[in-house]
């Protein structure tokens, strides 16, 4: 398998409606793209593309036990494919769009495949990156998301070539703009009323927990 294409968009302003669509047109086909986050790049396909979601474990190396999370566009998007209670809700009011990964009940339209089987729950991000949310609007439904996180590595991509040299010949097209951040998203779960801390990361919390 040949190399992704590298795709060249500026970190700055408003991206150009043809090379998102460019992602998005990759994507629709059951592509893999590889995109900065608000936290580090990340590796994403549609939420329906199997081959897609299968081609990113195997690249990663996934265990069975870890899930893709969902970006989504806004939170009246998140509300379709997670169960927000008072709690999580106003939770999530406060953290997007930023850094954070929210863990809630996962809803029917989220695919039974991409759910522990004992806990029906679902990782939710809206990120504040100008290109990743770009791609996540234009593609008119969630996106699968994972931080790019090379096999046995500790640290995930940062840049275009971290990407390449990781993960080149495994994925369709990688958005290359400036550095991201070095840690990926904080991660936090609802439980009943209760906020926990799963993943320390990007996104702060004080003030939270």
């Amino acid at each position: 398998m040949s190399d992704a294409m590298r795709l060249i968009i500026e970190p700055w302003g408003t991206p150009p409606a043809r090379k998102i669509a460019k992602v998005v047109e990759i994507l629709h086909g059951g592509g893999v793209a590889a995109y900065p986050t608000d936290s580090v790049y990340a590796l994403g396909c549609a939420i329906e593309a199997k081959d897609a979601i299968e081609r990113i474990a195997r690249a990663k190396q996934l265990k069975k036990s870890q899930r893709l999370a969902l970006i989504c566009p806004d939170l009246s998007s998140a509300s379709q494919y997670g169960h927000f209670n008072q709690t999580a809700f106003r939770l999530a009011q406060r953290i997007f769009p930023g850094p954070y990964t929210l863990v809630v009940p996962a809803s029917r339209d989220v695919p039974r495949t991409l759910t522990d089987a004992k806990r029906r729950t679902v990782g939710i991000r809206i990120t504040s990156h100008p290109i990743a949310s770009a791609i996540v609007a234009a593609l008119g439904r969630p996106l699968l998301t994972t931080s790019a996180i090379p096999p046995g590595a500790e640290a995930a991509c940062r840049d275009a070539d971290e990407i390449f040299d990781a993960f080149g010949s495994q994925i369709d097209v990688v958005v290359d703009a400036e550095a991201t951040a070095e840690a990926p998203s904080t991660v936090l779960e609802i439980d009943g009323d209760e906020i926990v801390l799963i993943r320390q990361g990007q996104g702060t919390i004080d003030g939270i927990l």
